[in-house]
């Protein structure tokens, strides 16, 4: 399986192997059938434009998935691309206390499971996407496959005091 991960974002610094791994993993625990996968990470200003163009919202937003293929496609599947804004996932940790790193895990995990056919409109198939997310999550953990980071991270609000 090929992940193209494309890097176009300096809010945070990532693996693009960490990534890969992890991609592929969530795949194959998934059973999902695919050759081909993109994760793109990008800036506030990107996943604004993208968030406008496609669905009318001009604010910020995690992630923004494109299925491509269905799983009908008999001889290579392109399974779709992933945009991804490492800034929501900073933001939302210094709110929320959390791990920047862990919460752009659980973004690429969102939209690859919409990539896979999940939605989060109706409460009952929110559910289930939550359910999802939740044993993705719980698996990369036990594999340590969670994005992370050696680095000390300082919130951008931090720099500027």
């Amino acid at each position: 399986m090929i992940v193209q991960v494309v890097n176009k974002q300096k809010d945070l610094k990532v693996s693009t192997p960490q990534i890969k791994r992890l991609v592929k993993h969530a795949i194959e625990a998934a059973e999902v059938v695919c050759d081909e996968v993109g994760i793109y990470l990008v800036d506030r200003k990107r996943i604004c434009q993208l968030h406008q163009e496609f669905f009318n919202d001009p604010s910020p937003t995690d992630c923004i998935s494109f299925p491509l293929d269905d799983d009908e496609t008999p001889f290579y599947r392109v399974l779709g691309e992933v945009f991804v804004c490492p800034a929501t996932a900073i933001d939302y940790s210094a709110a929320h206390h959390s791990d920047p790193y862990e919460e752009l895990t659980l973004y690429i995990i969102h939209g690859l499971l919409h990539l896979i056919g999940y939605d989060d409109i109706e409460d009952q198939d929110r559910r289930k996407m939550r359910e999802a997310e939740k044993y993705h999550l719980s698996l990369l953990k036990s594999k340590e496959l969670i994005l992370k980071s050696n680095l000390r991270l300082v919130h951008r609000s931090q720099v500027l005091k």
